[in-house]
């Protein structure tokens, strides 16, 4: 959606608010007491109660804005501004552009966003004759408890976290020609790792990737377990030369992840590392929606509850 659409679109709070009704309505309220589907509308208290157990809830109720009291046009705003461009946006910016007064508030609410961006990530399994697999390793802070501690170099550093990341790619209708990738790629997924061990990336793998898949990798002892979970494991040594050919989209994906997050963000800790990278494979998987992506957006945004409430609060405690 473009600015001056959106400003059409949504030029006041009860013009975002009544939106959101629409499409929680559309997609359908759920009782949290029953499980009831049917619910009917209190407009006096502006809230949703269940025909079965008169189970009421309000309209933030189970979305993502769950005990918020930020505006809709908050919302909305960063909404927009998440989805209108392939970029992305520091919570400083943000707040800036809002022109609200504290920053906690407007950080918390692009982190739940993001979250609710990796839980639809997540209802979709990777299938393809073609599956890269691989690992990078972003550079995040130091941990609190390890910053009196010696840095460490190489893959060891406690600066650097493991990141899974899988690209589901196909064969091209036309040949390729020379300059291009032998291969597309369709959907991607990046997941943070606690450690490169064999179970570790067995079990991830087995949890993203259907099992009818090819998977295409480097001859890394981390992945032993494929042969067995998958159709096919097509593994070799690969020389650094020759990455870009034969694990082409997985090392684009993680390049253009480092990119945007250094650009953007300014020291970015291991805990919410995999918040910013759902942000990077939701906008890429859905490259090709355009004006639509702030609309599916608003869709998950009113069926998905954020699991990242308070949790800032909760560290401190």
């Amino acid at each position: 959606m473009k600015l001056y659409e959106f400003e059409n679109y949504f030029p006041n709070e009860e013009t975002c608010r009544k939106r959101f009704k629409e499409v929680r309505d559309e997609e359908g309220v759920i009782c949290q007491k029953c499980q009831c589907t049917h619910h009917y509308w209190i407009n006096s208290i502006g809230m949703y109660q269940c025909a079965k157990c008169n189970y009421r809830q309000s309209l933030r109720a189970n979305t993502v804005m769950h005990a918020s009291k930020l505006p809709f046009r908050y919302w909305f705003i960063t909404m927009h501004l998440l989805t209108a461009t392939k970029h992305s946006f520091s919570a400083v910016e943000l707040q800036r552009q809002i022109g609200h007064k504290r920053y906690q508030p407007i950080w918390e609410l692009m982190h739940k966003l993001r979250s609710v961006m990796g839980k639809r990530n997540d209802k979709y399994t990777v299938y393809s004759d073609k599956v890269e697999f691989d690992t990078g390793f972003f550079t995040t802070e130091m941990p609190t408890e390890q910053k009196n501690q010696k840095l460490k170099r190489g893959l060891g550093s406690q600066r650097k976290t493991n990141v899974a990341v899988i690209a589901e790619t196909e064969e091209p209708l036309l040949p390729p020609k020379e300059y291009q990738k032998p291969t597309k790629v369709n959907y991607i997924k990046m997941n943070v790792i606690d450690d490169l061990q064999a179970d570790t990336i067995g079990t991830l793998a087995e949890e993203n990737i259907d099992s009818r898949s090819t998977i295409i990798s480097d001859a890394s002892t981390s992945h032993v377990h494929f042969k067995n979970l998958f159709n096919e494991h097509q593994s070799q040594v690969v020389q650094p030369k020759d990455v870009c050919k034969v694990l082409p989209w997985v090392h684009i994906a993680i390049s253009n992840a480092k990119s945007l997050l250094t650009d953007t963000h300014h020291g970015i800790k291991q805990e919410y590392l995999q918040n910013y990278l759902n942000e990077f494979c939701y906008k890429f998987n859905r490259r090709y929606f355009k004006e639509d992506l702030f609309f599916r957006l608003m869709n998950i945004c009113t069926t998905y509850q954020s699991d990242f409430e308070h949790k800032t609060y909760r560290n401190a405690a």
